[in-house]
This record gives C-alpha cells, structure tokens and sequence, in this order.
C-alpha cells in the first residue's frame, strides 16, 4: 500500500524541550521515527540520556517555588494562549500523528478536547482550597492543600496529546511543574506541544518534554528522589515497573491508566442497529489501539445470529490505507511490534476460535496494516479472551442469562470499561453493580466518557482516577496545622 499524498508539514520539532529551550540529547543520540504506512525512515528524533532527564528534573525543580507563587488566576494566562495555539495548530498536529502513528486525519480530534482541557482547568486554580474546624477544645484547625513540587508525567502513542495535557493541566494550575516523556512510537506532536508552550510564554522549566525509550529515561523518572508524583498511561507491564520504582526510591505518588479487555453485553431487548454500530465503532476507533475499546462482545443467544450477521457487514466497510487521505478510516497499527504482535495473538485465535472476518496478513513491506478482524466461538480460556491485543481484533461470543455473562465478562485480570445494552432499567443497574469496571456504559459503549467524571479502571487496569473534577487531588498534598489558642 503506497502514500499518494504529501504532508503539507514540511518540517518539524525533533528535539528535547529543557528549560525553555530546544536542544540535542547530550550524547548526540537519536532514534528513528518510520512510517507505519510505508515502512520508510522520515525523521530521527533526539534521545534524553539519563543525564538529559536529570537536567530535566532540575530545570523543574528550579523553576517551582515561582511558578507556585503565583496566583491561580496568572497561571491560567498561559492555559489560555496554548488552548488557543493547540487550536491554530490542528492540521499540523493531525498530520504529525498521520506521519509517526499512522492515525487518520479523518478522525484526528484531540487538539479541540485538549484546548478545552486547557480553558476549563485555567478557571479552577481557586478549587485548591483547604478545610477548617472547630471540632477540639481550645484549637481552631486547618487544612492546607499545596502543591508536591516536581511532577513526571509518561505518556502513551495511540493519543498522546489527549494524555500530555490531561496530566499536566491539572499538576500545572495547583502549582506543580512538570516533566513529561513522550513515547518513543510518537513523538512528534509532543514536541509540537513543546514549541507551542514555548510561544504561549511560560517560564523555563516549568513544562520539560523529552523524548526516548522507557528504560532510559522512563526509568530515571520512575527512581528519581525529585519527583514527587508521577502519572503512567499505558501497558501494566511498565505500570507495575513504575509502581516498584516509586516504592524503592521515594514513595512517590503513583497514578496509573493501564490496560483493558472491555466487554459489551446485548440484551435481547437492546436496540441491536444502535448495539451493532457502536460496538463497532469501540474496537475499530484508531485501528483497535484503545485501552478501553470492547474486544469481547457478549450476545443473548436468542439474537445472536441477527447481531453477527449486522456487525460482520458494519465492521467490513472501511476504508483503509494512506492516513493522510482525507477518505480514510482504517490506518495502519503503529510499528512493526504492534503489529507482528497483533498477528500473534490472530494466528493463536484461528487454532481455537471461528474466523467470520479478516484479511490474511500482509508482509508488512507495503505498511503494517491488520483489517478489521472477527472471531466466533472462541473458547473463555484462551490467551486471545484474556490478554490485551491492542488491534482491530474482537471476539462475540453469546450467553443465556445474567449470572453466566456477568462471570464471563468479569473473569480477566482487567477493569477498565464494560457496556450493557439493554432497555430494563434494573437490569442495566444490576449489571452495573456487578461489574468489576471503572466505568460502565449502560446503551453506549467506549469511548464514551464524560467529562466531569472520574476515569480509572479497577485491579490491574489501574490506580487512581484522573478527569475533570477529581485530577486536581492528584497533585495536592494535605497538610494539617494544629493552632492552639488561648482561652483569654
């Protein structure tokens, strides 16, 4: 599969973003960015060394006891300008992603929710606020909430800007600085964000983005003794890393978004049309790379057949190849590890499940694309129903009652989200008691979230939650002072 069109992006930041300025890692390293679409090497991308993330961590350590200073209000100024600036810069950023991800413009969208991110976090600086009481004899006690100081911030590929400002919006407005790592598979728009912060004027060393693999960098924040929170979205392998690092080294805080293996449950009195086409839409968003899409399916057997046949035609029509098109849909996976993985977890399905859809497998010499692939009967137990495959790969199997979907769709080791698609009220309301996720979605599936409330996953889909009116807490120690008072 060729690219027939030419990025209007001509040139763009590689570099890392310490201190306010852009500059080389201090070695001179760099890694390859390729294009999951051609396979060809298009950029090389600077590499923070350890002592690039040090000098990171300092530059953020400096530039705390100012920025925390200030009112709340002047440092919402600097939200503003950049949701502004994130705004003007959305073709760039759709393509940058198109380039290092292979993300279809078509359905680029995170500049506009990150600008709106920014706006609304600008505005709630003054929500930091502490407690006071009355309650002991002789004493008038208080709470303080006050930012921790330096915040690490490692953000996943599949959106990454989606991830960059939900971290640091919040860490930022309650007076924390920031230092985030790109991931290695994404970069570029990151680095984007880096030029617009630095156009929007904050001061150096407030925001730092660096850029490289996780056992360099990733790992010197994890163990560093001057960070005092430190925010992970992606795989549990690396959440459970992270976690151990923090506790060897400082106890840092730790706030984890991890994997999923999300089930959609159908009713016989859902509305099938509607069940069909967001389901699909779950497991085909940004070629199946989504922590939370529904890669089980669960169908009453009574309408069992009349699903299949409407997901299997739906789940068919995409329009699949050059990401820069503004007629495509379906993009490539992100890199040759995706997808030689993604294939793995395929060819193990075909030996134990029914195949009702998918192409077979490319070379991958023409671009690491997966079609939209689809699996009937494929026993509970398999490694395909119970590992994360991070594809356009989903699995309907049916069930008779409650009792049996309910321990089907909570017997994995993941949490994040589960949807129920019925008409009975209680029905929806029981399963939703009885569902081991973070979010369920009763008559929707994901991506559906809302904004002003909290998003995590239960057992190892996470710890903690992040979202509108709950990340403040993230980044604020409570600090309680006793004030004794004299009875004259």
């Amino acid at each position: 599969m060729s690219i027939s069109q030419q990025p209007k992006v001509k040139s763009f930041e590689t570099r890392l973003f310490i201190n306010g300025k852009f500059v080389e890692a201090s070695d001179g390293g760099t890694f390859d960015l390729s294009s999951p679409a051609t396979g060809e090497k298009f950029a090389s991308v600077s590499e923070a060394t350890e002592a690039d993330t040090n000098a990171a961590v300092a530059a953020a350590k400096a530039a705390f006891p100012a920025w925390s200073a200030l009112a709340p209000s002047d440092r919402g100024t600097y939200f503003k300008k950049l949701a502004q600036l994130i705004r003007e810069s959305h073709d760039e950023l759709a393509e940058l992603e198109a380039l290092s991800m292979g993300r279809p413009v078509s359905m680029y969208f995170e500049s506009f929710v990150t600008a709106e991110s920014l706006e609304h976090y600008a505005e709630t600086g003054y929500d930091a606020q502490g407690t006071t009481s009355l309650n002991t004899p002789g004493f008038v006690n208080i709470t303080m909430r006050q930012p921790y100081g330096v915040v690490g911030a490692i953000i996943p590929w599949n959106v990454p800007i989606l991830f960059l400002i939900g971290k640091c919006a919040p860490a930022l407005i309650t007076g924390n600085t920031v230092i985030v790592k790109s991931s290695e598979k994404a970069p570029l728009t990151s680095a984007k964000i880096a030029t617009l912060v630095e156009k929007a004027g904050f001061p150096p060393g407030v925001i730092n983005i660096i850029h490289g693999h996780g056992q360099v960098s990733g790992n010197v924040m994890s163990h560093h003794m001057d960070i005092r929170v430190i925010s992970f979205t992606g795989s549990g392998r690396t959440g459970r890393l992270i976690q151990a690092a923090a506790a060897k080294s400082n106890l840092k805080n730790v706030i984890l978004e991890l994997g999923g293996k999300s089930p959609a449950i159908i009713f016989p009195d859902a509305n099938i049309e509607k069940a069909v086409e967001q389901t699909k839409s779950s497991i085909h968003f940004n070629s199946g790379q989504v922590c939370m899409a529904n890669t089980r399916i669960y169908v009453h057997e009574s309408i069992a057949q009349k699903f299949i046949e409407l997901f299997q035609k739906s789940f068919a029509q995409v329009n699949s190849g050059d990401p820069l098109l503004p007629t495509t849909t379906h993009g490539p996976q992100a890199d040759e590890i995706q997808y030689k993985q993604i294939q793995s977890y395929i060819e193990e399905a075909k030996k134990v499940g029914k195949l009702a859809l998918g192409a077979e497998p490319s070379d991958g010499k023409n671009g690491f694309f997966i079609s939209p692939t689809l699996f009937l009967e494929t026993p509970e137990n398999a490694r395909p129903m119970k590992e994360e495959i991070f594809g356009p790969v989903v699995h309907i199997n049916t069930f008779r009652d409650e009792d049996e979907v309910v321990a089907k769709a909570n017997d994995t080791e993941y949490g994040l989200y589960a949807a129920v698609y019925t008409k009975d009220i209680s029905r929806a309301l029981r399963m939703a008691k009885k569902l081991e996720s973070g979010s369920v979605g009763v008559n929707c599936t994901s991506p559906t979230t809302a904004k002003d409330m909290p998003f995590g996953g239960y057992k190892a889909s996470g710890i903690g939650r992040e979202g509108w009116t709950v990340s403040l807490d993230n980044y604020l120690e409570t600090k309680t002072v006793l004030i004794s008072i004299d009875d004259e």
